[in-house]
C-alpha cells in the first residue's frame, strides 16, 4: 500500500503546487503582492530487508518570498517621499501666492517701497496735500498687502490643521485594520496554517499607514506585527490605540492618544509629518516673520509719528485705542519706565509750557495716566471702554513735539540780563540738558563775555563768543540743531542758564502703545491698518517737530526708517528683512525638489529590487507550471502502472 501512498502524496503536492502557481499568477499585478512557494521534502522512508525505500514527498510549508530588511528600507523611503511631498506642497502655495500678489499688485516688498518714496516725496512737499494723500494712499495698499498675506497665511495653517485632524483619521481606521489582520493572522498561524495573503494584505496597509506617518515595526511570534509612531504604542497585537490631534501649550500641532492631551510635536515622515513640519516650523516661521516685520513698521513708524505734528497743527482732542487691559504692565508691546512730555499751548497769550509725566509701567494704569495729564492747566484725560481720551480745555491746544522751549528751562541769571531766545530742532539721539554758564562779567557785545555750554554729563561741547564783537539779537549755533541768541543786557561770572532738548518725548513708549496720535494701528500683519484719522485728514500725517510746524524734520525721520537696520528684524531694514523671507521660502523650496529627486530615486531601486526578489514572473510561473503538470501526469501515470500491475497479481491469484 505505500507505493499508493506514495502518488495520493505526489498528486497533493502537484495539485498544492500548481494552486500556488496559479494564485501567483493571478496576483502578478496586484500592489503588495508577496511571490509564495512551496517548500517539499521527502517524506519518511522505510527499511525493507536491506532496502531503504522512501514514502514520497511532503509538503512542509508555503513561504512568502520576501526580504524583510529591503521591505522596511522601502517603508522608510516612502514615508519620507511622502513627508517631502506634503511640504512641497505647501510651500508651492506659498510661493505661487507671493508671485500672484507680485505679478498683480507689485508685491510686498513694492508696496513697502512705495510707502517710504511718497513719505520721502512728502517731506519735499510737507504742506501739500496732493503728497499727503498720496503718503495716505501708499500707507493703506501696504497695510493691505500685509493683511492680504498674512489672511492667507492664517487661512493656509488653519487648513493644515484641518488636514491632519484628517489625515489621523485615516490612520486610526488603518490601525484598526492592521490589529485585526494581526489577530486573524496570529489565529491561523497557532492553528498550523500560513497566513500568506493575509500578511500581504496587513503589510499593505503598513505600507499605507507609513505614507501617512512615519512608523516604528517590531516583529513578534506567529505573524503578529507591533507599530509605534515616535514612542506612542498605536498597534500592539490585536489591539490599537486611537490617536488625535491638537495644539500643545506651545500652539505647536502635536499627536497624542486620544483624551491624553500629551501632544508630541516631533514626528518625522509620512504626510501628517509633513502637516507637523509646516503648521510648526516652515508656515509658522514665515508667518512670524511676516508678522515680526509688520510689528517692527507699526512700532517704529508710531514712535515717530506720536512725537509730531501734520499741517493741520497741534490738538484739541486725541483718542486712543481700545486695550484689552487698563494696566501698562498687560501691554503688548512691553512698556518701559519713563518719561511722557506734553506741550501745552494758550492760544490767547500765545504762551508755552512743556510738562514731564512720569511713567511707572509696573505701576500706572491708563487711569493713573489720565489723572496725572488731568493736573495740568488746559488740559482734561478721561479713561472709557480702556480707551485714553486727552481734551484740550478752551483757548488751549497740546501737542507731543519736541521742539525746544523759546526760552530757558531755567535761570541763574541776576540783574539786568539779557533775553535769551532758544531756537532750533535737537537732532541728538538722547534727551539732555544744555548748560550754559557765564565767564566774565560785563554788557553782551562787550568786554571777553564768553557762554560755556556743558551737557548733561558735564562735557563741554562749545563755547560762544557774547562779548565784543557780538551783535545783540544775533544767532548763535550751540550745535545738535540748537540755535540762540541774546538782546542787550549784563551777564555775571558763573551765572548760568539751561536748555532742555528732547530727542524723544515719550522714552516710555506708552503714547504708541495706546494709540495716541499714531499712524498706523494693530500689531500684525493681519490687522495692520492706517489709523482712521489719517486717511480722514491727511494733514494730520505727522511731518514737523519744529514749534512753527512747517518743517519736514519727522517726514525725514519716517523716510529714513527705510534704511534704517532695527534690531528686532535681525539687524536688517524692512525691505532686507523681508526679500530674505521670500529668499528663504525659495531656497526650501529647493531644497526639497532636490530631496524629492533623490528619494524617489532610492525609492525606484529599491521598488526594483523588490521586484526581483519578491515579485511574480510569469515566465518563471509557466516554467514550474510545466514542471508540475509534469508531475502530475506523471504520478498519474505511476498510479496507473501500479493500479495495473496489482490487477494482474489479482488475477493470477
Amino acid at each position: 500500500m505505500s507505493d499508493y501512498s506514495i502518488a495520493i502524496s505526489g498528486f497533493s503536492a502537484a495539485q498544492k503546487a500548481l494552486d500556488i502557481i496559479g494564485n501567483n499568477i493571478a496576483n502578478a499585478a496586484t500592489e503588495g503582492y508577496h511571490r509564495q512557494r512551496i517548500n517539499l521534502s521527502p517524506a519518511y522512508s522505510s527499511q525493507r530487508g536491506s532496502v531503504m525505500l522512501g514514502g514520497g514527498v511532503n509538503i512542509e510549508s508555503v513561504t512568502r518570498i520576501i526580504d524583510n530588511l529591503l521591505e522596511q528600507e522601502i517603508t522608510r523611503q516612502r514615508s519620507s517621499l511622502e513627508h517631502v511631498n506634503t511640504e512641497i506642497g505647501t510651500l508651492r502655495t506659498i510661493e505661487s501666492a507671493l508671485g500672484e500678489l507680485s505679478t498683480e499688485n507689485g508685491g510686498l516688498n513694492a508696496a513697502i517701497d512705495k510707502f517710504f518714496n511718497a513719505l520721502q516725496d512728502l517731506s519735499t512737499h510737507p504742506g501739500d496735500v496732493i503728497w499727503q494723500n498720496q503718503a495716505a494712499s501708499d500707507a493703506e495698499a501696504m497695510a493691505s498687502q500685509f493683511r492680504t498675506l498674512g489672511e492667507f497665511l492664517t487661512t493656509l495653517e488653519t487648513q493644515i490643521k484641518l488636514e491632519a485632524e484628517n489625515t489621523i483619521e485615516s490612520i486610526n481606521i488603518l490601525a484598526s485594520q492592521i490589529a485585526e489582520l494581526n489577530n486573524n493572522i496570529e489565529r491561523l498561524e497557532m492553528s498550523g496554517a500560513r497566513a500568506n495573503n493575509l500578511c500581504d494584505q496587513r503589510d499593505r496597509h503598513i505600507t499605507e499607514l507609513s505614507e501617512l506617518v512615519g512608523i516604528q515595526t517590531q516583529s513578534r511570534a506567529y505573524g503578529v506585527v507591533d507599530i509605534s509612531i515616535s514612542g506612542i504604542a498605536v498597534v500592539m497585537g490585536a489591539s490599537a490605540a486611537e490617536l488625535e490631534v491638537g495644539l500643545d501649550e506651545n500652539s505647536e500641532l502635536g499627536v497624542s492618544v486620544a483624551g491624553a492631551s500629551n501632544y508630541t510635536t516631533n514626528i518625522p515622515g509620512g504626510k501628517l509629518g509633513g502637516l507637523l513640519s509646516l503648521k510648526n516650523e516652515l508656515v509658522s516661521d514665515t508667518h512670524n516673520d511676516l508678522d515680526s516685520l509688520a510689528s517692527a513698521l507699526i512700532q517704529h513708524i508710531n514712535q515717530y509719528h506720536v512725537q509730531g505734528v501734520g499741517s493741520e497743527g497741534s490738538f484739541t482732542e486725541l483718542t486712543g485705542w481700545a486695550m484689552t487691559s487698563e494696566d501698562l504692565a498687560d501691554f503688548e508691546p512691553t512698556i518701559s519706565d519713563g518719561k511722557m512730555y506734553i506741550r501745552v499751548t494758550n492760544t490767547s497769550t500765545g504762551a508755552i509750557t512743556r510738562h514731564e509725566i512720569d511713567i511707572d509701567a509696573s505701576a500706572d494704569s491708563l487711569t493713573t495716566i489720565a489723572n496725572k495729564i488731568s493736573a495740568i492747566t488746559g488740559l482734561t484725560a478721561s479713561v472709557s471702554s480702556s480707551k485714553l481720551t486727552i481734551s484740550a480745555d478752551a483757548n488751549y491746544e497740546f501737542d507731543f513735539i519736541p521742539a525746544v522751549l523759546s526760552s530757558p528751562t531755567a535761570s541763574t541769571l541776576t540783574g539786568s540780563p539779557p533775553t535769551i531766545s532758544v531756537s532750533g530742532i535737537y537732532n541728538g539721539t538722547q534727551n539732555d540738558t544744555f548748560t550754559f554758564t557765564v565767564s566774565g562779567s560785563g554788557s553782551v557785545g562787550n568786554g571777553t563775555l564768553q557762554l560755556v555750554v556743558t551737557d548733561g554729563d558735564g562735557d563741554t561741547i562749545a563755547t560762544l563768543d557774547v562779548g565784543s564783537g557780538y551783535a545783540a539779537g544775533s544767532t548763535l549755533d550751540v550745535g545738535n540743531g540748537i540755535k540762540i541768541s541774546l538782546t542787550t543786557g549784563s551777564l555775571n561770572d558763573t551765572e548760568t542758564f539751561e536748555v532742555d532738548a528732547y530727542a524723544s518725548t515719550d522714552t516710555s513708549g506708552v503714547l504708541a502703545a495706546i494709540g495716541i496720535n499714531t499712524f498706523f494701528s494693530g500689531s500684525s500683519a493681519a490687522n495692520i491698518a492706517v489709523c482712521s484719522d489719517i486717511p480722514a485728514a491727511p494733514g494730520r500725517i505727522a511731518v514737523a517737530l519744529g514749534p512753527d510746524m512747517t518743517d519736514n524734520t519727522n517726514a525725514l525721520r519716517l523716510a529714513g526708517l527705510r534704511d534704517q537696520a532695527i534690531s528686532s528684524l535681525d539687524a536688517l531694514t524692512c525691505g532686507q528683512f523681508y526679500r530674505r523671507l521670500v529668499t528663504n521660502i525659495g531656497q526650501q523650496l529647493s531644497t526639497k525638489q532636490m530631496r524629492q529627486n533623490n528619494i524617489e530615486v532610492v525609492v525606484q531601486n529599491l521598488s526594483n529590487q523588490q521586484s526581483q526578489v519578491s515579485g511574480v514572473d510569469i515566465n518563471d510561473e509557466a516554467t514550474q507550471l510545466l514542471v508540475f503538470e509534469q508531475m502530475f501526469q506523471a504520478m498519474a501515470k505511476y498510479m496507473t502502472t501500479i493500479q495495473s500491475s496489482v490487477t494482474s497479481i489479482m488475477q493470477l491469484i
